[in-house]
């Protein structure tokens, strides 16, 4: 995962693109102006110090932009681009949709590395709809930053109309429609996972506040950092001001995971399962369900008559899968990862097809499971395409299912008592029965 470092000096840069012709699906430049402005500064981001650096094909001088006190404190469109963004003003991009605002922590890891020209390419959100990325990082990675929105320049994607960089969530987070909160601490050697908790839980209580404070009201939130159950619960406690039903804890790579092996065992390509679920944690106590899932529309245990594998190996094979790919070539499974964030964001935008359905990290409140109320924990979900979901109702379960289920619920709620002092929730108290972090995540 990405690591996100604590700073308490808020860097702000705005990268921007700027071209008097874009045409899609190709691109074609009469003329270009690359402009970048950065500012560093302690707080409270008063800009001590201001340098440009301008890149033109037809070396063109930028336009000296003027400073006021409130843009100081806020990153902004810069030169020539702050006159061409209105889209309507260039005849291609007539059809196109209203701009949105896309916010990614942990911007310069290798997650994002993958994940960020997945969006600018319009593969999430569709060919008609312009993107404006909001890159958050760290003081260490700043430069990082720098080179990541360069590459997006130099990839020329027509719907990538904006990409602004940042240490400040209250600055980057501004106005985002979509925040992919991706940037956290790995575990390191000797590390407690109530440890990690607790780091990690800081930076998601400070996202969250930010959220809360500066994104918008209807924000779908997608956490990938781990433990990024209770992380999403964190975060959703401290953004009061936005739905608890908007945030999500990625469980999606599970999902692909879990359908990856099944396909492989039944001897079928993956496109023929559907209705896989993973509930709970994103953990070792995780639960692929294969009761429920189906290849070519029929019962996997109909298919696959050797149920002790599915008791047994299946679910450990799902676990250890990041675990084993690290053993492989030495790296973790960011590309896959990225494709899953993809995938949980597609699912969300896109009509469920009917009878199936998608695994996230939500809310437990109101649930109809049973599930124990105010954690965050994966279950059945169905979208209308508009971003929002609602719980698969026509479930079956069994006491092997059930059993699993309670431990994932059980283990969720111990995570909850570490960080009640995250969450607003007095004082915090630990007694994780066990150290569940899936193997590779270390």
């Amino acid at each position: 995962m990405s690591v996100a470092d604590l700073t308490t000096s808020p860097v702000t840069s705005t990268y921007t693109k700027t071209s008097s012709r874009l045409h899609s699906p190709q691109l074609s430049l009469s003329s270009t102006r690359l402009s970048v402005h950065f500012s560093r500064s302690p707080r409270p981001n008063p800009r001590a110090q201001n340098f440009k650096i301008t890149c033109s094909v037809n070396q063109v001088p930028s336009p000296v932009a003027v400073q006021t006190e409130e843009a100081k404190n806020k990153s902004e469109c810069f030169g020539v681009f702050c006159q061409t963004y209105d889209l309507k003003a260039e005849e291609e991009t007539k059809s196109w949709k209203k701009l949105i605002n896309v916010a990614v922590s942990g911007a310069a890891g290798m997650i994002s590395n993958h994940l960020l020209f997945k969006l600018a390419s319009g593969e999430v959100f569709g060919p008609d709809q312009p993107i404006a990325l909001k890159l958050l990082g760290s003081e260490r990675s700043f430069q990082a930053l720098e080179g990541v929105a360069m590459e997006l320049e130099d990839s020329l994607y027509p719907l990538l109309r904006e990409v602004s960089i940042g240490i400040n969530p209250y600055e980057v987070f501004e106005d985002v429609e979509w925040a992919l909160l991706i940037g956290a601490k790995p575990r390191g050697p000797g590390m407690e996972r109530a440890g990690l908790l607790d780091i990690n839980g800081q930076i998601f209580a400070e996202q969250g506040k930010a959220l809360n404070a500066v994104a918008s009201r209807n924000v779908k939130v997608i956490v990938v950092g781990n433990p990024c159950n209770t992380n999403a619960l964190i975060c959703l406690k401290n953004a009061p001001n936005i739905p608890a039903k908007n945030f999500h804890a990625l469980t999606r790579l599970d999902e692909n995971r879990a359908k990856c092996q099944l396909a492989l065992k039944a001897g079928v390509f993956y496109d023929k399962v559907s209705n896989m679920t993973i509930w709970g944690n994103h953990s070792t106590t995780q639960v692929p369900d294969f009761l429920n899932a189906r290849i070519n529309g029929l019962p996997v245990k109909e298919v696959i008559k050797d149920h002790k594998w599915l008791e047994e190996e299946f679910t450990e094979k799902v676990q250890k899968r990041g675990g084993v790919l690290i053993q492989k070539w030495g790296r973790s499974s960011a590309a896959s990862t990225a494709v899953s964030i993809a995938d949980a964001m597609k699912s969300l935008v896109t009509p469920t097809p009917e009878g199936d359905w998608f695994s996230s990290g939500v809310y437990t409140n109101g649930n109809p499971y049973g599930i124990a109320q105010d954690i965050v924990f994966s279950m059945p979900c169905r979208s209308k395409g508009d971003g929002d979901y609602e719980l698969v109702k026509d479930i079956t379960f069994d006491e092997y299912l059930l059993k699993r289920i309670a431990k994932s619920e059980a283990e969720l709620l111990a995570e909850k008592r570490c960080v009640a002092h995250l969450t607003g929730e007095g004082v915090a108290f630990c007694d994780l029965p066990e150290d569940t972090m899936l193997p590779g995540e270390m």
